[in-house]
Formats: C-alpha cells, sequence, structure tokens
C-alpha cells in the first residue's frame, strides 16, 4: 500500500451511490474551514479530545507523550478529506483512510503530502478492506452510519477490521423530533451550515439501536455521550444530551 491511494471496484452492500456522488461533488471544499465542511472542523477538538482520552484509559497508554499511540494501527472509515487522519498520524498511529469517493482520496492523499505526513489512503469499502484480511487497533467510524445503505452489513465488516481488545470510536445522529428540527431544519435550512440534502431523517439511530446492532456483531457499546453546541461560544462539548449527536466507545464483547 502506498500514500497515494488506490483505485478499485467500489461497490458493497453498505455503500448509497448516491451518498457517494454527494460528497465527491464538494470533495475540494474539505479543507476549507468555512466552507460545506465548517461543521466538521468545528466539531474536529470535541471528537480528537474523546478518542484521545478514550484510548488513553482503553489501552493504558502515557498521556504525557507527544506521540500518545505510536505502535497502533488506526483506520478511519468514511475519511473524506483527511480531517481525522492528519491529527491521528501527529499523534504517533499508523494511519490508514478508507473511503469509496476517488476525490475524497485524491484531496486527503494530496493534502497529507503537503503537510509531510506518511497516511495510507484507499479508494475502497469496508467490507473488502475487511475481506483482505487487514485487522486494526483502533477503527473510527465517525458521522458515517447514517450515510450507509445497508448498516448490518456495514457493521459486520466494522467488526472484522477491529483486532480483539482494539477499541471503535462510532459518532452519529440521533432519531428524534429534536435532531429533525435542529440538524436538518435548522442546520441545513435556517442557518445553512450544510447543504440541503446532506442528511436523511429516516436514517438517523438512537444509541438503543446502534446498541443492539452492535451487539449482533459481537460488539460492546460503553454507553453513549452526547455533543452539544455553544450557540455563544461557538464550540461543541461532550454532554449528558444525547439528543442529537451523540459518540460512543466501542469494544470486542469477547474481550471485554
Amino acid at each position: 500500500m502506498s500514500d497515494t491511494g488506490k483505485k478499485a471496484e467500489i461497490s458493497s452492500a453498505s455503500v448509497d451511490a448516491s451518498e457517494v456522488a454527494r460528497f465527491s461533488a464538494m470533495a475540494a471544499e474539505w479543507w476549507d474551514p468555512t466552507g460545506k465542511f465548517k461543521p466538521l472542523h468545528a466539531l474536529g477538538p470535541v471528537r480528537l479530545g474523546f478518542i484521545r482520552n478514550e484510548a488513553i484509559r482503553h489501552f493504558g497508554l502515557d498521556s504525557a507523550s507527544p506521540d500518545i499511540l505510536a505502535g497502533k494501527r488506526l483506520l478511519d472509515i468514511g475519511c473524506g478529506g483527511g480531517l481525522l487522519c492528519e491529527p491521528m498520524r501527529r499523534l504517533g498511529a499508523e494511519v490508514t483512510g478508507l473511503d469509496p469517493s476517488e476525490k475524497n482520496i485524491a484531496i486527503a492523499g494530496t493534502h497529507a503530502r503537503e503537510q509531510g505526513l506518511k497516511i495510507d489512503y484507499i479508494a475502497s469499502t469496508a467490507e473488502d478492506l475487511a475481506a483482505s484480511g487487514a485487522r486494526f487497533d483502533i477503527v473510527l467510524n465517525m458521522e458515517v452510519l447514517e450515510h450507509v445503505a445497508d448498516m448490518e452489513a456495514y457493521l459486520e465488516a466494522c467488526a472484522r477490521l477491529l483486532k480483539p481488545g482494539g477499541l471503535m470510536f462510532c459518532a452519529t445522529l440521533n432519531r428524534t423530533f429534536k435532531s429533525f428540527a435542529l440538524a436538518i431544519i435548522g442546520a441545513e435550512y435556517v442557518l445553512r451550515w450544510l447543504p440541503r440534502g446532506t442528511h436523511q431523517w429516516e436514517r438517523f439511530i438512537t444509541p438503543d439501536e446502534l446498541t443492539a446492532a452492535l451487539e449482533r456483531h459481537g460488539l460492546h457499546s460503553e454507553g453513549a455521550h452526547g455533543m452539544s453546541f455553544n450557540p455563544i461560544s461557538g464550540k461543541w462539548s461532550i454532554s449528558r444530551d444525547t439528543d442529537i449527536n451523540y459518540l460512543m466507545a466501542v469494544t470486542h464483547r469477547a474481550a471485554d
């Protein structure tokens, strides 16, 4: 593998071609903090903090180490332009970024090279990578579940990609009236933080539904943590409110 990206037949049960096309059309804007991916840039610090803290706790890492994830193989599924891959690499992890959009992979690879970061970017699917026998200590599954066509097939692949004793992170949107009002009507139509049609409310998944789905594939959720936005400070933080956005740390049930 190389950090230049690889072409593959982008086809699997979990991939929704219309979703891939939607994000491919916006690929050039991944690294613009004021562009269409502004919400992900704003979410960055709280997502990174959660991943770092949970990894320290789970693996017993030295919190004072600058390359705290050294020796860990990390996979970012649905990596887009690499917004999470790059900080994970800077923390010392051996990073693979996976995305079915070749345009996203091209943008991510170019940006990483410009930053002098060695990241293995692959244009493919979770199912295909799992079939290759690849396994990772850490799997990032961030803001992806609400876009997949077949969640069961997707989670089965995720379980195969995660090493026994490994740690997976899931971040997605809860299916509530509050999320419909704020994450779709508010974010897409009123505030225009996101292009209209970015999300489909019926694809949002409740924490209980996700927990049950994870269990069906031998995975165990350690509980949902909310992510809340403060309109005064303009910042996100971890909270008890899981009505809209939430995060989970996930392990293999047999390894607990």
